[in-house]
Order: structure tokens, then C-alpha cells, then sequence
């Protein structure tokens, strides 16, 4: 298949890798130079802007976009770069990156009035899946999904790629996933932290996380990669416990609010975010001196 290809971080200029590798043709364009000298390097064509792409690609196009979600993708497709209003009837655009499925909906909407295909793709796997064969959640419309199929399945691991439903259901389901994701890292985060601070001082850390991902019910790709970050560094010495976020699990809990799911669990996972990038909470020195004045608990003073 020929397509073009817009976004080259680490998940797309890795997708684009993968693309290459099972002999598919890509036009890619990114705003930075450097990454689209290296796809190029490896066979993609390059082009200096979307007006280009748009020029080397025949009808009906595809063009797959893995850009940041919100304003950075909304520009693209209808502000300042207005991929849609450059496109014809019958043309495809992919959205592979973490959009709200709410955007996507709109957005398959918006297409759909100039009779182009939109198909939001929830990627998982990271950039080592999107090198090596991803996990894709795809929302859109059926028939579009089976033309496409032969290029989500050179792209992904075994059966690791599924039409999920109608439009903006990929992105959906993608969302749910890094909700859940949140609350996996949250709770190995807790675990080792009563392991490091428990009553056995001696305890390593690669270790435990080798025996716990050999055969137990908690092993997985997450508890590998712990065992892998525990090898580099037993003690995490030099790691500051700061945690960013997407925005994913933030859309997560606002959809559980809206259709009255419990969703404590990863609620929670995404409140400890917040609070990790605080060097010194107001509410935590607000309970300290409530418990001093209520039952004369000392207070730790700066």
C-alpha cells in the first residue's frame, strides 16, 4: 500500500519503521527535520509540506496522522494546515494517535459531510510495539476497516488488531485502556513501596520483580519492565516521583461522572498523579495542623 504519513515522533517515526519493513510505500512529512531525514534514510519519501504529500499520493488517498491529541491534530485536519479541505471524496485519514473519542466523532462527522473516511485507531504497545507490531483498537465504518485490514495486520502482533465498532469507539476503548493502565502502575508502585519499606531491609527489588514475572498470577509486560527498570536501578536513587499523564485516565473519569460508573480504582491512580508533581501539598500541611490542634500531633516545619 502507498500512503502518506504525518507525525514523526517516537510512535509514529517507529510506525513508519514497521511500514517500511512489510514493503509498504510512505510519503511522510513532520515539522522537525531530523526524524524525517532518518525515514527517509530507510526508504520513505520525503516531502517539505502537506500540500506535497497530498500531490504524490493518487485517489482514493490515505493518509494516517500520529500527532499530539487536541489543538496539534484539530490544526491539521481543519485549521491551519486543513488537511480535510485538501482532500477529495473517497479519501481516508487514520488517526492513530490518543484523541478524545469525543474530537473523533466530530471529526468522523465533519469528513463524512465531504465524503471522506475517517478511522480513529487506538494504538498500544508503545514505541517498541510500534516498531515491532503494535496493538490497534479500530473505530470507524466496517467496509473501510476491511480495505484497510491487510495494513493493520503487517502493523500489528498476532490477532493484536480488532474493528471495535462505530466511529470514535477506537479511541474509546483506547481510553479505557490507559485508565486501567493507570491503576496496574499505581498498584505496583504501592506493592514496592511496602517491599522497600516493609520490615525486611534487605529485600531486592530486581529480584522480586523477576520471581513475581516467572510464573505468577501477576506477571506480565508491565511487571517485566519493572524487572528491567529494577536491574538499571535497584534503589531508584535517581529518580524524582514525578508522574505526567496524557489526559487519557482524565477523560476516563470524566465519562464514568457522566454515566454514573464507579470508577475509584483508577480515579484514584489519576489523583496520585496530581499529587506527585506537587513539591509540598497545601491540603497535606492543612491536615498536619488540624491533627496538631485537634489531638497535639507534632508538625514537621520547614
Amino acid at each position: 500500500m502507498k500512503l502518506g504519513y504525518i507525525g514523526l515522533g517516537k510512535m509514529g517515526k517507529n510506525m513508519v519503521f514497521n511500514m517500511l519493513d512489510h514493503k509498504h510505500e510512505v510519503v511522510a512529512w513532520n515539522r522537525s527535520p531530523a526524524p524525517l531525514a532518518e525515514v527517509v534514510a530507510s526508504g520513505a519519501q520525503g516531502v517539505s509540506s502537506v500540500d506535497e504529500m497530498i500531490s504524490n499520493l493518487s485517489g482514493p488517498r490515505v493518509i494516517w496522522v500520529m500527532l499530539t491529541a487536541g489543538d496539534v491534530t484539530e490544526d491539521m485536519l481543519f485549521g491551519t494546515h486543513a488537511l480535510v479541505s485538501k482532500l477529495s471524496a473517497g479519501d481516508i485519514i487514520i488517526d492513530g494517535g490518543n484523541s478524545n473519542f469525543n474530537d473523533s466523532k466530530r471529526r468522523a462527522e465533519k469528513c463524512n459531510e465531504k465524503g471522506i473516511h475517517f478511522v480513529d485507531i487506538g494504538t498500544s504497545g508503545g514505541p517498541s510495539g510500534a516498531r515491532n507490531g503494535a496493538c490497534l483498537m479500530i473505530g470507524g465504518k466496517n467496509e473501510i476497516y476491511q480495505e484497510l485490514e491487510p495494513l493493520f495486520a503487517s502493523l500489528s502482533v498476532e490477532k493484536g488488531y480488532q474493528f471495535i465498532g462505530e466511529s470514535g469507539s477506537g479511541h474509546f476503548v483506547k481510553m479505557v485502556h490507559n485508565a486501567v493502565e493507570y491503576g496496574f502502575l499505581q498498584a505496583m508502585g504501592e506493592g514496592f513501596e511496602l517491599i522497600k519499606n516493609g520490615p525486611y531491609k534487605s529485600l531486592d527489588m530486581h529480584t522480586v520483580s523477576r520471581i513475581w514475572n516467572t510464573g505468577s498470577v501477576i506477571e506480565s509486560k508491565l511487571m517485566g519492565l519493572a524487572e528491567k527498570a529494577f536491574s538499571e536501578d535497584g534503589s531508584l536513587d535517581n529518580v524524582k516521583g514525578y508522574i505526567d499523564d496524557n489526559g487519557e485516565a482524565q477523560w476516563s473519569v470524566e465519562t464514568a461522572l457522566q454515566y454514573k460508573i464507579p470508577f475509584t480504582t483508577l480515579a484514584h491512580a489519576l489523583f496520585i498523579r496530581y499529587r506527585s508533581r506537587q513539591d509540598d501539598s497545601f491540603a497535606a500541611k492543612v491536615v498536619a495542623v488540624l491533627r496538631k490542634q485537634f489531638g497535639g500531633h507534632a508538625v514537621k516545619e520547614n
